[in-house]
């Protein structure tokens, strides 16, 4: 069955250049109406440039689709929304793509440096979407692709405040995904490893060449059609390769409430294996193995070596 986006109203962030330009014609060419959204802004947020929108709009009618640009910060996220309704009446898709980069060490990064890169980030994915929340809940369909990044989940140098958004942006789909359930709309999020203007400095040339936005829009595409009914999941992507991430536990040491800091120091070689089993995915998952040591914490140091 073919993907496709007929009668759908799509919001891309951040749409005027590399990962974004590349979702919004793809978008287009399969049906949808978009909303190209981008502030026409430098890398570092600098600066606003309207025709940049404007010119992924009009490349997308010349190729027989239909778009409109929009140029409002994402932290104005109420008037993109406002924008979609304006013109199409509905809004179907919203994919947070909109960043910026402020890099620095930690001992040097300013309180502007991390505040920017924030609120463009993590509260600019919230403005959007708490603005297309109400209409996708009472249609009863909607698809919410957040955008996170390896210096998130893994941590990079120089990116404390890139890194805490987008594992902020990870932590809001999740809640997102458990609240959009029951009504059909559904969130989850992409960690992609792409060129882009954001990689231009650091990334060589010729990795560059091989990491293209198309190899990260089918996925994106995927997630945010009819045919996705998965919630709550977190995909790598890039290159040709996707892969879904997931969680895992260590064996789980269980003291008794009387244990210390050496009970803790004698056991650590057992809390840093892994056997490969236990993936929690909930926040039941998260109080499970206490809830059995609460019911039997009377078998101090006890190796709880978990099968799922």
């Amino acid at each position: 069955m073919t993907v496709s986006f007929e009668g759908r109203v799509v919001i891309v962030t951040g749409a005027g250049h590399g990962l974004g330009k590349n979702y919004a014609q793809a978008f287009a060419a399969r049906g949808a109406r978009v909303i190209v959204n981008d502030l026409g802004g430098s890398s570092k947020g600098e600066g606003a440039d309207g025709s940049v929108a404007q010119s992924v709009s009009d490349a997308i009618k010349a190729a027989g689709g239909d778009a409109i640009p929009n140029t409002d910060s994402v932290e104005q996220g109420h008037r993109i929304v406002e924008s979609a309704l304006d013109c199409y009446g509905r809004v179907d898709v919203v994919v947070n793509n909109a960043g910026i980069l402020r890099d620095a060490a930690f001992h040097k990064m300013t309180h502007e440096e991390w505040d920017q890169v924030i609120r463009v980030h993590l509260s600019g994915a919230f403005q959007v979407t708490r603005a297309a929340w109400p209409h996708m809940r009472s249609q009863g369909y909607g698809r919410v692709v957040m955008t996170s990044s390896g210096a998130g989940i893994y941590g990079n140098f120089g990116q404390a405040n890139y890194g805490a958004a987008k594992l902020g942006l990870y932590g809001l789909g999740q809640a997102l995904a458990i609240e959009g359930a029951s009504k059909n709309v559904l969130v989850n999020t992409i960690a992609p490893v792409s060129a882009s203007r954001l990689t231009a400095a650091v990334m060589p040339a010729d990795l560059s060449a091989a990491l293209k936005p198309e190899f990260v829009t089918p996925l994106v595409l995927y997630l945010s059609s009819e045919r996705c009914k998965v919630a709550g999941q977190l995909f790598e992507v890039g290159g040709g390769c996707v892969a879904r991430l997931r969680w895992e536990r260590s064996k789980i040491v269980s003291f008794d409430s009387q244990f210390s800091p050496e009970d803790v120091a004698a056991s650590w070689e057992t809390i840093q294996e892994f056997p490969g089993n236990d993936n929690p995915s909930t926040i039941a998952d998260c109080f499970a193995p206490v809830r059995r040591n609460l019911a039997d914490h009377s078998i101090p140091n006890r190796i709880i070596e978990r099968n799922g």
